[in-house]
């Protein structure tokens, strides 16, 4: 599934990550009520025959709609929440997420979200890793991005945002950036991947607000509805300027991010790791990182390697400047690699 849009050469917007610079567990410890109740009878695998609830988005707005034609991978910006997963599936996606070893391995908190769960891994979360990586799942998240996309790494399946309203407090102590009720859950920003995938696991029953506003370049500012238990919305994040919105009301809310990248070598890849170096085990990242990406380099070297020995079959003259061209590419995609790799104190 390729893009059929025409896209143009532009630097990707800066994204700016949390001031946290290495992994921080989080201070306040979460209710005993919400790790019980996500216990299940059993655990179960993943079956999308069971555990799946597709219908398409009834919307999907345009990059060209946001003022950014030509920008990113593809002409698809974000879609309206649509039905995903069954109720039975977050059940177990909760259990894993609420397990006591998950909490203890991997919970992480940063200035943007002082409660989040990530890189739980197929050891300790097999039902949330074998759905985002089954054929299923990834056909409808490429469906309703517009290009055919994989999980950008595994530690990403899944980052997990938790927020918990205050038993001793009418209102919700929403994980936020900035303590004002009347300001965003989250500030403005680009997110370090491509395209996320944001799935709701709360009842969002009596719940206000929630929505995902996305800032256009002229300032113009576009609305998607917040999401119900169990629906998911797919934003090209990397070039959309957006953030979440303040839900008001609810017991909870708790979100699953889980981030993707174009399959093919051939597309752009402009990922960075500025958004997550800080909360993540970093010698888990780098490698998951360098993996994909030298992975990335060597079938863009085959492909080209591919087209040459075709070029000198039809006899067609060495094109210096494509070549040149093809050189100068893979030579920043590998000075970013420089870039994206930091020691951490």
């Amino acid at each position: 599934m390729a893009p059929s849009a025409t896209f143009i050469d532009v630097e990707p917007p800066t994204v700016i990550g949390p001031a946290t610079k290495k992994a921080t567990r989080p201070s306040n410890a979460l209710p005993q009520s919400l790790i019980q109740g996500a216990k299940v009878a059993k655990r179960e695998s993943f079956d999308p025959a069971k555990h799946l609830s597709f219908q398409p988005p009834k919307s999907i707005y345009t990059m060209e709609q946001l003022g950014l034609q030509g920008h990113g991978i593809s002409p698809n910006a974000a879609s309206e929440p649509f039905p995903l997963f069954t109720q039975e599936a977050i059940a177990q996606m909760r259990a894993e997420i609420f397990d006591e070893k998950v909490l203890a391995e991997c919970q992480y908190s940063s200035t943007f979200n002082k409660n989040m769960v990530r890189g739980m891994g197929p050891a300790r979360a097999p039902f949330t890793y074998d759905a985002w990586k089954s054929p299923e799942v990834l056909s409808i998240i490429s469906q309703v991005a517009g290009i055919e996309l994989v999980p950008s790494i595994d530690f990403e399946i899944a980052n997990i945002n938790i927020s918990v309203r205050d038993e001793n407090s009418e209102v919700e102590k929403t994980i936020s950036l900035v303590s004002d009720d009347e300001l965003p859950a989250v500030a403005w920003h680009y997110d370090s991947f491509p395209f996320v995938c944001v799935t709701m696991l709360s009842d969002c029953t009596g719940m206000v607000g929630g929505e995902t506003a996305l800032r256009a370049p002229n300032g113009e500012i576009m609305k998607v509805r917040g999401p119900a238990m169990g629906t998911a919305v797919v934003l090209q994040g990397r070039y959309i300027e957006h953030q979440a919105l303040k839900a008001m009301g609810g017991r909870e809310r708790i979100s699953m991010v889980t981030c993707f990248r174009p399959k093919s070598p051939l597309v752009k890849d402009e990922t960075v790791l500025v958004g997550v170096r800080g909360i993540s085990n970093i010698s888990e990242l780098y490698t998951q990182y360098t993996d994909y990406r030298l992975e990335i380099l060597e079938e863009r070297i085959r492909h080209q390697r591919k087209q040459e020995r075709e070029r000198e079959v039809a006899q067609r003259p060495f094109n210096v400047p494509d070549m040149k061209r093809f050189l100068t590419n893979q030579k920043l995609f590998i000075e970013s690699m420089l870039q994206e790799i930091q020691e951490v104190d």
